[in-house]
C-alpha cells in the first residue's frame, strides 16, 4: 500500500484496535516496566506509531513531556478521547497525526523516541531509522520493539506478501534480528541492550535499547 492507502486502513481500523485486548499482557507490562526504568523526569519523549494512546497514558508521568504520533488520525482521536476521560491528567501529555518525516522537519527534537510494534510498519526501514536518528538529540535514545518477521514461521513469512499483494493488510515489511540490528548501526544507533519480553511462545519481538552515536 501507499502512505495514503496505510493512513486510510489504520483509519478504518481504529475502532476495532482500540477495543482489542492485549495478546500477551505479561509481556507488554515487562515492556512498560523496563520502559519507565529508563526514562528520567527531565526527559522529553516521542512514541513513533501510538496507535490509540495506551502505551502514552501509561508511561507520560514518567517523562517530562510525552508526544504520541500516528499515521492515523482515527487512531489519534481515539487517544485524545481516552486522554480527555483519565481521572489523572498529565500536562505534558499531547497526541498529533503525523509521519516520522512530517516529525522530522519542525525544530524540535528529543530524548528519548519509543517505537513499539511500529518498525515493520513502514515500508522503507533504512529511511525511517535514519529519521529517526535525526529527531534525537545528541546521546538520545531509541526505544523498540517489534515483530522480526523474518525470523517467524515459514509459511506466515511466505502469506505475507501474498496478502499484502491483494491489498488485504497494509504495509509489512519482513526483516530478522540480525538485519534488523545492522539497519539500527547503519543508521547511526549503538546498541545497548536486547531483551525478550514475551510470557509464551517464541518471541519475534525483541526490545531493543540503542543510543544515537
Amino acid at each position: 500500500m501507499s502512505t495514503e492507502g496505510d493512513k486510510q486502513y489504520w483509519d478504518k481500523k481504529a475502532p476495532s484496535y482500540a477495543k482489542a485486548p492485549v495478546a500477551d499482557e505479561a509481556g507488554y507490562q515487562r515492556t512498560l516496566e523496563k520502559t519507565r526504568s529508563l526514562l528520567k523526569p527531565t526527559d522529553t519523549v516521542l512514541e513513533l506509531g501510538c496507535g490509540t494512546g495506551s502505551t502514552a497514558l501509561r508511561l507520560a508521568d514518567a517523562a517530562k513531556s510525552y508526544l504520541g504520533s500516528d499515521i492515523s488520525r482515527e487512531m489519534i482521536k481515539i487517544a485524545i478521547e481516552k486522554q480527555t476521560a483519565e481521572e489523572t491528567k498529565y500536562p505534558g501529555l499531547s497526541f498529533c497525526a503525523a509521519t516520522a518525516e512530517e516529525l522530522a522537519a519542525k525544530p524540535v527534537r528529543f530524548t528519548t523516541i519509543l517505537g513499539f510494534n511500529y518498525l515493520h510498519l513502514v515500508s522503507d526501514v533504512a529511511a525511517t531509522l535514519k529519521m529517526t536518528h535525526s529527531l534525537l538529540e545528541d546521546g538520545g535514545q531509541l526505544i523498540t520493539k517489534t515483530p522480526c518477521l523474518g525470523d517467524m514461521n515459514f509459511l506466515l513469512r511466505w502469506g505475507i506478501p501474498v496478502v499484502r499483494f491483494f491489498g488485504v493488510v497494509p504495509t509489512i515489511t519482513i526483516f530478522t534480528e540480525n538485519e534488523f540490528s545492522q539497519l539500527l548501526q547503519d543508521a547511526g544507533f549503538e546498541i545497548i541492550e536486547t531483551e525478550k519480553h514475551a510470557s509464551k511462545g517464541d518471541d519475534s519481538r525483541p526490545f531493543i535499547v540503542a543510543r544515537k552515536k
